[in-house]
């Protein structure tokens, strides 16, 4: 999948697409060349879905005001998270 597609799709899609990929890698019916350009593309889905679970949850938190060490007094710099 080219890179803009991934950025552009839904998180779900992603999600479908990571495990799609895990079931042929799992399946042992690809060649060594194709496991490790699924593999890369893997490892880049699972960033990117990891990111994007990471900004949903600072974005409930700063809507709730309540993380699990009790309420937000401060903003959270989202660009100590990356």
């Amino acid at each position: 999948m080219p890179e803009m597609s991934k950025k552009s799709a839904s998180f779900e899609d992603n999600m479908q697409r990571l495990e799609t990929i895990v079931k042929s890698l799992e399946g042992g019916e690809i060649s060594l060349e194709e496991s490790m350009k699924l593999f890369e593309e893997g490892i880049a889905l699972a960033d990117l879905c990891n990111k994007t679970l990471t900004e949903a949850e600072l974005k409930v938190s700063r809507l709730s005001g309540v993380t699990e060490n009790g309420p937000v007094i401060e903003e959270i710099d989202e660009d100590e998270l990356f």
